[in-house]
């Protein structure tokens, strides 16, 4: 029995310059589709305890059971994507949880020494970036959202038929 606090991850994410050229590769270079991109998401919270809102395009498929997020940051703002010069950061990113009390998560990732980053969110999902020092170069996030789990078990089914067609559906999320 696994003793991880959260349960198995369900995504990892990445940080891409371009994302259609991104998914272009995950999909003829590893077979990964279909994809869900969500244009214009925004999140809005505290980045290191200061007041922040970012705005990105974000492209969701999965590989088995795990979701892999693509993120083009779209504004400057300050953030868990840029580094501390403001350059958007590249690559892998991050793993995550889906959580039905982000809250809780928090304060049990905290209670073992792990440091909130980022908590933020919009009218459909919250989010929290958590850090450790002793293992930089990758954050770990907590995700929660209604229809969460749901979306995920959607999209596995869908990569499990997907027959090559179709393989990118587009949503505003700013509509």
């Amino acid at each position: 029995m696994s003793m991880a606090l959260l349960g198995p991850i369900n995504q990892i994410g990445y940080l891409v310059e371009d994302l259609e050229q991104s998914i272009d590769r995950w999909r003829q270079r590893l077979g990964v589709g279909p994809w869900t991109i969500f244009r214009n998401v925004s999140l809005e919270g505290l980045y290191r305890g200061e007041p922040v809102t970012v705005t990105m395009d974000v492209a969701l498929a999965y590989q088995g059971d795990i979701q892999i997020e693509l993120i083009k940051v779209t504004n400057d703002a300050a953030s868990p994507y840029r580094d501390l010069a403001g350059k958007p950061i590249l690559g892998i990113h991050h793993v995550a949880w889906v959580v039905d009390d982000i809250d809780v998560a928090v304060a049990r990732l905290t209670g073992n020494g792990l440091k909130v980053a980022f908590d933020a969110g919009n009218q459909t999902t919250r989010v929290a970036y958590l850090e450790d020092a002793g293992e930089p170069g990758v954050l770990y996030e907590v995700i929660q959202g209604a229809g969460m789990r749901e979306l995920i078990q959607h999209g596995i089914a869908a990569t499990r038929s997907w027959d090559g067609t179709n393989p990118i559906q587009t949503i505003d999320a700013a509509m």
